[in-house]
């Protein structure tokens, strides 16, 4: 019914979130002690891969209730709302939506986490031996 909606609110809200820390993070000067061949991929890049899960599950979730009619174009926009149904649909988003949100969240704090771990490994080998580590 809505539950592509509490993935979408999220997505707005790191959306915001991403494009102050990128602002940010452009102010701040570059020191001059870091090593020139260490790896480092800024927050506001992590979090625009947090921003673009959550958007494309969004938009595929909206495109299904599309689909199977349960989001319409015209007011009120979900057939939920028009049939009465509207705790039904806030119990779907209370538990799908939240819990989609809750798996998308999780698997992008995997992600950065390993990226961490690859940033880490890095500075202390080399990126050269880093990058062939790697292929």
């Amino acid at each position: 019914m809505a539950c592509f909606t509490v993935p979408a609110a999220e997505a707005i809200i790191t959306t915001v979130a991403e494009k102050i820390i990128k602002s940010k993070e452009k102010n701040q000067t570059v020191k001059k002690s870091q090593e020139a061949d260490s790896v480092k991929i800024p927050f506001s890049t992590k979090l625009s891969w947090l921003n673009k899960m959550l958007w494309g599950g969004s938009v595929l979730l909206a495109f299904e209730h599309v689909w199977h009619g349960e989001v319409v174009p015209f007011f009120p926009f979900l057939t939920a709302v028009e049939n009465g149904e509207v705790s039904e649909m806030l119990h779907e988003m209370a538990t799908a939506g939240v819990s989609m949100a809750l798996l998308v969240t999780a698997v992008w704090g995997i992600m950065v986490g390993v990226v961490s771990i690859f940033e880490k490994r890095g500075k202390t080998t080399g990126s050269a031996k880093l990058a062939g580590g790697l292929a």
